[in-house]
């Protein structure tokens, strides 16, 4: 190749001449010479780009001067596009002029310059050439059919290279060079929103060889990432979870995005972080146990860093619910085991939270929380599976399906169970509090619960309720020392479901509600209740139409005072 290029500066100079006569000439003659010439240009074009793409810019720069205006005006020929491989040559030569780190303004104008002209070629075609008309007639085309024609070919031709195998006679396989691969991904950078694209980007993401390092242009990942977050491009869930699996940044930015849209929105129904988390394809995408493992680690952090916020444990549950939905729709036969995306946890457990509460009959729900009580219990404080991690991890996994302790509370509240069986649901709320509480401050809650809970009950039976009847039953304004926020939240959380469900909660809910919410945090925290409480409603399908219209309407009174 280097006795190719020997000849090139008086060739270049050459071509420079031809370029330029057939560049200022439209006649009939003029067509006849360029097309005579393809073949010969095409090929100077080829050893242009072997020598270009063992220099850097600048030394390109300063061996070929005039190389910028031999491009350009090669960029702006219809003939020379539309030929063979000139276009797809024309723009590996492009691609060899843009500096990756320039360093001043010269190389910054160069770069955008260059970009603009690959943009030209590649984007839906702006010819305005009197040889055009000529051109396309010939071919029994008019320009405005003729140039989505070209784009299409090319793209369609590029595709084709890019997926198939293609065996000739020898029965060997060709595949695109790994080079060329990922200089095509860079040229597609700016064009990625481009429609006639998608097909392209699509089988640049989805395209896999033996490399052993990604070929795709790291800046055309996070071009794609940002294009779909923004929904500028509409691609497969297939080519995005490509993306993610290629390109670890892609999928933490779409993260960090999500977090942005629920952190910058008014506070959200969970029915809408619903639709957030479907649109967002993440759900469906951590169907690859590497793609779950990352989105869960960021679900981690981020509860780490609010301290347990609610927002942050709503969101986490709601993903997993959507995750699992996923998981049964795609995995009829499951791929994957599930100690694959949760490896901390006991297999046994996982498959017990798992179970959908719908597919349990209503009567069996006190027997099912005091299983997964029990099974908790053992891993926690027993410490005979120590292989599972400390208390965090199993309260962590506990709160993917934090829909059981809401049911617990319920449960106290409602079902007339032996009287020593609600030992075990009181170890599971106090347990859903938080993993910092030890085996005796876990213990200090279960009694301060079940006292108000032994109260709770006597008002169930009681003719008459009053707002400052369920205040003392709840301990508040009395003396001693002040609860834990965490046992202080669980309690309101019991009043709440006594409202919902005893006879005589409705009549005196707003006023309870008005004594409890002091603060706007704790208004938060009751809208955050009842949310939660109808949406986990909704997909039980709980029948409960007074409680329902209750609830609603509280939560649109305080929604509107927040």
């Amino acid at each position: 190749m280097a006795q190719d290029s020997v000849g090139l500066p008086s060739d270049f100079q050459f071509w420079m001449r031809k370029l330029s006569v057939w560049d200022q000439a439209s006649t009939l003659e003029t067509q006849q010479d360029t097309c005579l010439h393809l073949p010969q240009f095409q090929e100077f074009l080829r050893q242009l780009y072997e020598a270009l793409k063992e220099m850097d810019s600048s030394a390109i720069i300063e061996r070929f001067p005039t190389v910028g205006q031999l491009l350009a005006k090669t960029c702006w020929n219809p003939f020379i596009l539309a030929y063979d491989e000139s276009q797809k040559i024309l723009i590996w030569c492009l691609c060899c002029l843009i500096k990756k780190d320039p360093q001043n303004s010269g190389e910054s104008k160069l770069n955008s310059w260059t970009r603009g002209l690959l943009s030209h070629i590649l984007s839906t075609f702006r010819f305005n050439i009197k040889e055009v008309d000529l051109f396309t007639q010939v071919l029994g085309y008019a320009p405005t059919d003729y140039y989505p024609g070209l784009l299409k070919n090319m793209v369609l031709s590029l595709v084709s290279e890019l997926r198939e195998n293609h065996l000739n006679g020898f029965n060997t396989q060709r595949r695109m060079a790994p080079e060329r691969v990922r200089s095509l991904s860079r040229v597609c950078v700016p064009l990625v929103t481009l429609p006639d694209f998608e097909p392209l980007v699509e089988a640049l993401l989805t395209y896999h060889g033996h490399e052993p390092q990604e070929v795709l242009w790291p800046e055309f990942c996070d071009a794609v990432n940002e294009a779909f977050l923004l929904k500028k491009i509409s691609l497969p869930a297939s080519a995005i979870l490509c993306l993610w699996l290629r390109h670890l940044p892609s999928l933490e930015n779409t993260m960090l995005h999500l977090f942005e849209k629920l952190i910058s929105s008014e506070r959200n129904f969970l029915r809408r972080i619903e639709c957030f988390m479907k649109d967002s394809l993440l759900p469906a995408a951590a169907c690859h146990p590497a793609i779950f493992r990352v989105v869960d680690e960021m679900f981690r952090y981020a509860l780490l860093e609010t301290d347990g916020a609610l927002e942050v444990l709503a969101t986490i549950q709601v993903f997993t619910r959507c995750f699992v939905e996923a998981l049964e729709k795609e995995n009829k036969q499951l791929k994957f085991a599930f100690k694959t995306y949760f490896p901390y946890a006991s297999p046994s457990l996982v498959m017990v939270l798992l179970q959908h509460p719908k597919d349990i009959p209503q009567g069996l729900w006190h027997q099912a929380l005091k299983h997964i009580s029990e099974m908790l219990k053992e891993v926690v404080e027993d410490q005979t599976h120590g292989s599972y991690g400390g208390p965090f991890e199993s309260w962590f996994l506990f709160v993917h399906f934090g829909g059981w302790a809401d049911m617990a509370a319920e449960q106290l509240l409602t079902s007339e169970a032996e009287a020593e069986a609600p030992e075990a649901l009181l170890w599971l709320l106090a347990f859903s509090c938080g993993p910092g509480a030890g085996h005796q401050q876990r213990a200090q809650t279960m009694v301060e619960v079940k006292a108000v809970l032994s109260r709770l009950m006597k008002l169930l039976r009681s003719p008459t309720l009053s707002a400052r009847d369920l205040q003392a039953a709840a301990g508040e304004g009395g003396e001693g020392a002040p609860r834990p926020p965490a046992c202080q939240q669980l309690i309101r959380r019991l009043l709440l479901n006594f409202l919902l469900w005893a006879p005589g909660g409705h009549a005196i809910a707003r006023e309870v509600i008005t004594l409890m919410a002091q603060t706007d945090a704790i208004m938060h925290e009751i809208i955050g209740f009842l949310d939660q409480t109808l949406y986990r409603w909704d997909h039980l399908c709980v029948e409960a139409p007074r409680s329902r219209k209750l609830a609603r309407e509280l939560l649109a009174e305080l929604r509107g005072q927040a």
